[in-house]
């Protein structure tokens, strides 16, 4: 009998909901939900069922038998599988206490339970992947309005232009946000697009500035000293609701499209074009703050640049431009219960510094690079436990030979995961998840113009012995006397507790699979926008007094990038329609559609270095050297070479991923804490390599 399940993708971390078509306990169908979506899906998402028929993932729990590394894993029962990783955590409570155990989750709507177990077992230590992808941004909206990177929607459908530095928006997808720009071009929009190659973005842009790398911050300033000169800003909303506007004029007076030209290589009369189009398109100008923009030395300042332009637009609260992201209380409902809540409140201080030392970051999941240094020397006190959840440090932060050399001091590493990690294959146990078809997932609340509950509904039976993480969590919780903080035996019982506080039931979720807390958007009276802005003025703060308190400047002075040394290229990377980080390289259909990487080389560069399209090439960095093909192009700036994030494993049970392309992360060698001081992103494009023509196999598999 065939029968529609209302459920929520687990491919990537944008968790689309979607509607799953079931027979016989197989899956038969997968769209995009109808509601939100009107079907559409990406690859990653059409893909589901052959991660759940995929054999090269684990499949039960599994305890190290070896060293780490070497790839001898046990099969145990999950009994024995968390009694083990429980005594492991008492053991290391009783002799550090509870702040020495670590736990991070690949982040997003239903990570409240791994933060709850990490409180409730007593330690601060809750982190996640965010300095590898958007904690600039996030710092940076926090510095400029006292809201995080969430706290506006970006109304794109109805906005007459979008500008984007580097957020290569078509290709790095997120379907709705992609419909969006689509029916902003359908409607006669513009958009601008900014970075160091040409890309799917890019192609469908009315303008695009191939930039010099590392120089997007002075287009931005650039950009703000001609729209400033050129009087093409809200005037009224600059003066009612900014603080700092004479201080920001007078810092960007020397920063004119001459000066950006040259420094970014690009034509000035194309930014003058520019600036004119923004002054015909504004307010309903959107610029694009930035998803992942863990980058270079000033990128939290590159945002704060591209959000201060917003603010000069006042685009704020209106249709075609940054919303305030709506939650239940806006509507005057309840929102849903937090396991968070109930967690003891702790004043222990964070092993990564935190709110200690760096008093500027945000608490929140703090940064988690910062704790290798913890396990290094012990200091401010020995983190002895790591528990990832969905989260693979090895593959997305840099140098993971350095990691492994302070993950060594560790007594416990356990990784809960669908598929086998480069972190999990270090790992002393694997707590295997079921995969999204195969789990429920506890309630969330999603803000938005119309904020909503969201739940992920179980499409079939696991077809292994795997486990949703709320078992796994609530598992570890009993064995450690926490049963208090975590109120449910399974997850019905979760549900209702969750929905107690606002009077809906399972039965509200069946006909749409999800529950709208309002019936139409409403935007805020554009004349009583005081006290929306979380700034200590009240204000949208263009001269920051949080980061003038901590000893920084609201606007770092604009320093020229290092260029490469002669026969080296600055190394960027980015991400494919097709694999979603390093978690689907692996996944049966998807390796087929790619299944390795390449290297985009500038025509000229490759000239002079003989190397052809097609060409196996040697990348080095220190002692690290990897070989991929080379793709030689016009269409990259001859300063840097680039490939797709998340290839080069080598995991010998994947033997579709197994050693097929290159590791960008493993050629970054040193720079695990070179880091934005001021924004807390990693600078994940400051690292050069060099490349010369491969004598090697070009086979790039070994045949298992």
């Amino acid at each position: 009998m065939r029968k529609s399940v209302w459920s929520m993708c687990g491919m990537c971390t944008v968790r689309c909901p979607i509607r799953v078509e079931v027979e016989d306990g197989a899956v038969k169908w997968i769209e995009g939900n109808q509601h939100l979506l009107k079907g559409a899906l990406c690859a990653k998402g059409s893909a589901g069922p052959a991660l759940v028929a995929d054999q090269e993932r684990p499949r039960q729990p599994l305890i190290r038998k070896g060293g780490r590394g070497a790839g001898r894993w046990e099969p145990v029962s999950w009994e024995f599988a968390l009694d083990y990783v429980a005594d492991k955590i008492r053991g290391i409570k009783e002799r550090y206490g509870a702040q020495a155990i670590l736990a991070s989750s690949r982040g997003g709507p239903f990570q409240d339970v791994v933060k709850a177990f990490t409180h409730a077992l007593g330690s601060p230590n809750y982190s996640n992947h965010d300095s590898s992808c958007g904690r600039n941004v996030h710092h940076a909206s926090l510095s400029l309005f006292g809201l995080g990177r969430k706290g506006f929607i970006y109304d794109i459908k109805n906005a007459r232009h979008l500008v984007l530095f580097g957020r290569n928006i078509l290709a790095s997808l997120r379907p709705a946000e992609v419909n969006q720009v689509m029916d902003m071009l359908d409607n006669g929009g513009r958009m601008t697009y900014v970075d160091v190659r040409q890309t799917l973005t890019g192609i469908k842009a009315d303008n695009f500035f191939q930039v010099r790398p590392g120089t997007d911050y002075a287009l931005a300033l650039a950009l703000i000293h001609e729209l400033i000169k050129a009087r093409a800003y809200d005037a009224g909303f600059v003066e009612r609701y900014t603080t700092g506007f004479a201080e920001l004029s007078a810092f960007v007076e020397n920063c004119s499209a001459e000066w950006a030209a040259k420094e970014c290589g690009v034509k000035e009369k194309n930014i003058h074009e520019l600036v004119a189009q923004i002054g015909e398109d504004r307010p309903r100008v959107i610029f694009h703050p930035g998803w992942m923009l863990s980058r270079y030395r000033d990128s939290f300042y590159a945002s704060r640049a591209l959000n201060c332009l917003n603010a000069l637009m006042g685009n704020i609260e209106i249709e075609g431009g940054l919303i305030f992201a709506k939650g239940p209380g806006d509507y005057g409902k309840k929102g849903v219960r937090s396991l968070a809540d109930l967690s003891p409140k702790l004043t222990i201080p964070r092993a990564d510094g935190v709110g200690e030392e760096y008093k500027h970051f945000e608490k929140g999941p703090g940064l988690f690079h910062l704790f290798y240094k913890a396990m290094a020397t012990g200091k401010p006190y020995p983190i002895k436990g790591v528990i990832c959840v969905r989260h693979d440090p090895f593959t997305c932060f840099p140098d993971p030979a350095a990691q492994k050399e302070a993950l060594d001091n560790c007594d416990l590493l356990v990784s809960v995961d669908t598929h086998y990690s480069e972190f999990g294959w270090y790992s002393d146990v694997i707590l295997p998840e079921a995969t999204y078809l195969e789990r429920d997932s506890m309630i969330a609340v999603q803000k938005g113009l119309k904020p909503r509950l969201i739940k992920r509904n179980k499409a079939i039976e696991p077809q292994s012995d795997t486990a949703c993480l709320c078992t796994i969590i609530k598992g570890l919780a009993r064995r450690l006397g926490l049963d208090e903080y975590f109120p449910f035996n399974n997850l019905q019982e979760l549900w209702a507790w969750q929905l107690e506080p606002t009077g809906l039931g399972l039965q509200d979720f069946e006909q749409k699979g999800f529950v709208e807390l309002a019936e139409k958007p409403v935007l805020f009276d554009r004349e009583k926008l005081d006290g929306k802005f979380k700034t200590p003025s009240g204000k949208i703060e263009f001269s920051s007094q949080k980061l003038s308190e901590c000893g920084f400047p609201s606007w770092k002075p604009y320093e020229s990038p290092e260029r490469p040394p002669k026969g080296q290229f600055r190394l960027v990377f980015g991400r494919s329609p097709i694999h979603a980080h390093g978690h689907t390289i692996n996944n049966p259909l998807l390796n087929e559609m790619m299944p390795e990487n390449s290297l985009w080389i500038n025509s000229k560069a490759a000239s002079r270095i003989g190397v052809n399209d097609g060409d196996m090439v040697d990348v080095s960095s220190g002692p690290v050297t990897s070989t991929v093909r080379a793709r030689v192009t016009d269409f990259i700036h001859p300063e840097a070479v680039y490939t797709v994030h998340g290839f080069g494993r080598q995991i010998p049970l994947q033997t579709r991923a197994y050693h097929a392309g290159m590791s960008d992360q493993k050629l970054m060698v040193g720079q695990l804490q070179n880091m934005d001081p001021v924004g807390g992103g990693l600078n994940l494009c400051e690292t050069f390599v060099s490349v010369r023509r491969s004598s090697k196999n070009p086979q790039r598999k070994v045949e298992l």
